[in-house]
C-alpha cells in the first residue's frame, strides 16, 4: 500500500511541484491548505491574499488529481506567531516571525490538523533537505541545506525537533528555482509563474509601523547620532577580557551623541535600519546602531562602516537554546567551531560557540553587521543545520 503524505499545498510554485513530485514517486498524496490569517491592516495591497492563493492551491490540486482541503490555522497563528511578535517589538527585540510560523504552525498545528487524514508523512515545498542515520540503534535527522544557494531556506527550520522532522519530506530540496518553475511549466500547473510571497509568513508584505500601531502606540523620542570614531566606547565602556564583555551590545547613553532628530517609537526600529529616520542634511545615510525603549531613545551613525554596527559576538540564554541535533548538544565548559549565521541568506560565518553555566556565548571571526536581539542564530557543520537560539544580546 503506497505511503500518504499530506502536502501543505500553499498555492505557491514550489509545494505544487513539491506535490507532483510526491505523486510521481507513488505517494497517495492529499493537498492541505492553510488560512492563517485575515486582518489586512497594514498589508500591502494584492500582497499575499490567501483567497488568491486559496484558488491557485485548488487548481493545482484539480490538475494533479488528488484531495484537497482547507484548514482554518488563524486562532494558533495570532496567538504563536503575531501576538510573539508583537510582544518582542514591544520589548525592543527583533522577531523573526517566520522562524516561529515553521516551528509553531507549520510543523506544529498543521501537523496535528493533518491529523486528520491519517498521513505516514507531511511535506512542504521548503529549499531544504532530510537524510537519516542510525547511531547504535538510535535514529537521527538531519536537516540539509537545499541544493540552491540563493533559495535555502534551511534557517527557516532552524527549531525543528527530531520528532517534527521524522515525520516530514522535502521533495524539492535537490533542485534549484528554475528547475522547479521549468517542472511546474511542463506539467501545465496554474502556479508556474506566479511570483514568489514576500514579507511575513502567511501575512505578506507590510508597511511594518502601520501593522504594529494595531497594538503598539506611537511614542514620540530622540535620536541621538554617534560619532564614528569609538576609540573612547571600546576602551573607557568595554572590557573583552571575558565572554560577557565580548558578546555586550554598545552602552551607548545620550550623552555618547548629538541630537538630531525626533522618531515616533523606539520600538518601530531595529539595528541596522535606515528607513524611516527622516533625518537629512548629513554626509552619508543615518542607520540604527542601537535602540533603547526605555528611555525611548535610537541610536543613529553614519555610513554602512559606522563601528557602531558592528559586533563581535552574541549571547544566548540557556533556555533559549535549541539542538536539532540533540545527539550533540554541548556541555558546559565545552567550546566548538561552527558556521554561523543571524539572519536568513546571510553567508555562512566562521565563528565559536562556548557554553557556560550563563548561556551559549558565539564569537565571530570577523566583526558581524546589525546584531539584534530577538533574531535567530544558527549554527551549521557544512551543510547540516545543528542547532540555533534566540539572541538575548
Amino acid at each position: 500500500m503506497a505511503k500518504r503524505v499530506v502536502v501543505g499545498l500553499s498555492g505557491g510554485v514550489d509545494s505544487s511541484v513539491a506535490a507532483y513530485l510526491l505523486k510521481e514517486a507513488g505517494y497517495e498524496v492529499i493537498g492541505l491548505f492553510m488560512i492563517n490569517w485575515h486582518d489586512k491592516t497594514g498589508v500591502i495591497d494584492a500582497d499575499c491574499p490567501w483567497d488568491e492563493d486559496v484558488v491557485f492551491a485548488e487548481l493545482v490540486a484539480k490538475k494533479l488529481e488528488i484531495p484537497f482541503h482547507v484548514v482554518d490555522l488563524s486562532e494558533p497563528y495570532r496567538e504563536r506567531v503575531i501576538d510573539y511578535m508583537f510582544s518582542e517589538y514591544q520589548k525592543g527585540r527583533t522577531p523573526n516571525p517566520d522562524v516561529l510560523c515553521n516551528r509553531e504552525i507549520k510543523f506544529d498545528a498543521f501537523l496535528d490538523a493533518a491529523e486528520a487524514y491519517k498521513p505516514d508523512y507531511v511535506a512542504t515545498g521548503h529549499y531544504c533537505k532530510k537524510q537519516t542515520s542510525n547511531n547504535k540503534g538510535m535514529e537521527i535527522q538531519h536537516l540539509l541545506a537545499g541544493d540552491d544557494p540563493n533559495k535555502d531556506q534551511s534557517y527557516f527550520l532552524c527549531q525543528l525537533s527530531q520528532e517534527q522532522l521524522v515525520r516530514t519530506l522535502f521533495p524539492i530540496g535537490h533542485l534549484l528555482k528554475p528547475e522547479v518553475r521549468e517542472v511546474a511549466r511542463a506539467q501545465g500547473l496554474a502556479s508556474a509563474g506566479k511570483k514568489d510571497s514576500q514579507g511575513i509568513c502567511f501575512v505578506g508584505k507590510v508597511h511594518l509601523p502601520v501593522f504594529l500601531q494595531q497594538k503598539l502606540k506611537a511614542r514620540e523620542g530622540n535620536i541621538f547620532e554617534i560619532p564614528a570614531d569609538l576609540s573612547q566606547y571600546s576602551s573607557e565602556k568595554q572590557d573583552f577580557s571575558d565572554l560577557e564583555a565580548i558578546c555586550a551590545p554598545w552602552p551607548y547613553v545620550k550623552e555618547d551623541g548629538q541630537w538630531t532628530g525626533k522618531h515616533q517609537g523606539a520600538h518601530f526600529f531595529t539595528v541596522g535600519q535606515r528607513k524611516g529616520l527622516n533625518v537629512g542634511g548629513k554626509t552619508e545615510p543615518l542607520f540604527v546602531i542601537a535602540t533603547d525603549v526605555k528611555t525611548n531613545r535610537i541610536y543613529v551613525g553614519q555610513g554602512q562602516k559606522h563601528p557602531g554596527l558592528y559586533r563581535r559576538g552574541l549571547k544566548i540564554i540557556p533556555s533559549e537554546i535549541h539542538w536539532v541535533r540533540r545527539d550533540l548538544e554541548m556541555q558546559v565548559g565545552e567550546s566548538r567551531f561552527y558556521l554561523v549565521r543571524i539572519r536568513y541568506r546571510q553567508a555562512l560565518q566562521e565563528g565559536t560557540l562556548h557554553r557556560t553555566d550563563s548561556g551559549l556565548y558565539i564569537t565571530f571571526k570577523e566583526p558581524q553587521r546589525g546584531v539584534a536581539a530577538g533574531q535567530f542564530a544558527a549554527w551549521y557543520d557544512g551543510e547540516e543545520l545543528l542547532g540555533s537560539g534566540v539572541i538575548n544580546q
